[in-house]
């Protein structure tokens, strides 16, 4: 996985609408990427996480990856979701 600058600004994108033709993309930018993980993570929840994206400049990280970057020592906010 490439490195992660939790403190560099990221954006989030959600797939909208169900089945294997979204009706769309729901769009936010946040200050940190650590904001955009915790968002994915403890706004969004694992129901629509499979259909979510951070990006931070020329990086892109899905699902799992959102996860780990979660769960990672370096990550710098306080978790909601205890790790499993």
């Amino acid at each position: 996985m490439e490195h992660f600058d939790f403190i560099a600004p990221a954006e989030l994108y959600v797939a909208v609408g169900r089945g294997l033709r979204p009706r769309g993309v729901t769009y936010k930018r946040f200050a940190t990427g650590a904001e955009a993980i915790r968002y994915a993570i403890e706004t969004i929840g694992s129901d629509k996480l499979g259909a979510t994206v951070v990006e931070a400049g020329d990086a892109r990280w899905t699902a799992d990856e959102i996860r780990q970057l979660y769960l990672h020592a370096d990550y710098p906010l306080p978790r909601a979701v205890a790790p499993e």
